[in-house]
């Protein structure tokens, strides 16, 4: 049986969700980042960024969510979460998977998280105040250029829905109306009533 490791209200839904829907055996373990619980030598012994999501799979341990949502859906081809012989949709996937990674979620870390990136509190608060702004961009990018709709990759659910329902659940408390995003608001109605997801909101509040 898999474990994965989560911290309510992280990107590890997206994991939690894609294990879920695959139909997977596995443990959800919670740690409490307010108490340190992801800093304890226990937890760096399986993952030493001290980050979440972390996968305990047969083979070993895997992080980061791109990675992790790829693996589920190539353990469970029957799931359907990945195109099967399509490599240039695969890849597709895996494109809008790293833009969420590397561009989307980065700029919602400025807003709580500057001290990666500086040492200064009048930095932390220009970074917070740029928050809004930048999410802001992102989706309109996402709304304008990748959502072919109803779901990201069209009319076949993904992993990419997982990840992109995962982030878009930030928006509110980032200071970004997902009305201004229709594509994207009726993305998120869409993905409320999944019963994936209903199974495990009561983790993620």
């Amino acid at each position: 049986m898999m474990k994965l490791y989560f911290s309510p209200g992280s990107c590890a839904f997206a994991t939690h969700l894609a294990l879920e829907e695959a139909g997977a055996s596995y443990e959800a373990i919670k740690l409490n980042f307010k108490t340190g619980e992801h800093l304890t030598d226990e937890y760096l012994a399986i993952n030493p960024k001290g980050r979440v999501p972390a996968l305990i799979t047969s083979h070993g341990v895997l992080t980061e969510t791109p990675a992790l949502l790829v693996y589920i859906a190539q353990v469970f081809p029957e799931s359907g979460l990945i195109p099967q012989g399509n490599p240039f949709l695969l890849a597709k996937i895996q494109e809008f998977n790293s833009f969420l990674a590397s561009t989307v979620h980065v700029a919602h870390a400025h807003k709580l998280r500057g001290h990666r990136w500086a040492d200064e509190q009048s930095s932390f608060d220009d970074m917070k105040r740029k928050a809004p702004e930048t999410m802001h961009a992102c989706y309109k990018l996402i709304e304008e250029e990748m959502i072919d709709g109803p779901w990201v990759m069209g009319e076949t659910y993904t992993i990419c829905d997982a990840y992109l329902y995962t982030i878009s659940r930030w928006l509110a408390g980032d200071g970004v109306a997902v009305s201004d995003f229709p594509k994207v608001e009726n993305h998120m109605k869409l993905m409320a009533k999944r019963p994936a997801v209903q199974k495990i909101l009561p983790l993620h509040p």
